[in-house]
């Protein structure tokens, strides 16, 4: 991630206005890691870097639940079911989809990302969108520790931060 695409992160609320700072995260927070098989080894960098999120969160690896999915297709069930047990305060789908030949490319893309979307509303646990969609495997690894970053990272970061968001609304009343 670039600052000069994507800035410093940095908001300002203006005069009159007060910007909700994040809480920390709860005693005994959990995070699960919903990782997809497929293409395993350039989800298994994605997955490399939602770890180092979450230790950069000061969480202990001890922390952390990973769930093996069979493809991209299946992230979402299983980052539902996982926010919806009520064991995790936030929750990572990492996978990635490569075009190829077929037609399923678009579906499988849209699908997987309909399903975290509703994981995420229908929990209230926020699910990071860690799934990689592209058109080249060179592509794929760019945005898996490449020059693009790492969006397993990100997707997990991201889902922290929202965690850390949520509970400072619910500190908030």
């Amino acid at each position: 991630m670039t600052s000069a695409t994507h800035g410093d992160g940095t908001l300002v609320a203006p005069s009159g206005s007060s910007l909700v700072a994040d809480a920390e995260l709860p005693p005994g927070a959990r995070v699960a890691i919903v990782a997809s098989r497929y293409h395993s080894e350039i989800v298994q960098r994605l997955l490399d870097g939602a770890l180092q999120a979450v230790e950069d969160a000061g969480l202990e690896p001890a922390r952390v639940d990973i769930i093996p999915a069979a493809g991209a297709f299946e992230l979402g069930l299983l980052a539902r079911a996982a926010a919806l047990s009520g064991r995790y305060t936030a929750v990572a789908a990492l996978g990635c989809v490569i075009r190829g030949a077929a037609l399923h490319f678009e579906y499988v893309c849209s699908e997987a990302s309909r399903a975290m979307t509703l994981a995420t509303l229908d929990s209230g646990v926020p699910v990071g969108f860690g799934l990689i969609t592209c058109d080249t495997p060179e592509q794929a690894w760019e945005r898996a520790g490449g020059a693009a970053g790492n969006k397993g990272a990100e997707a997990t970061a991201a889902a922290l931060a929202s965690a850390r968001t949520l509970a400072a609304l619910r500190e908030a009343g």
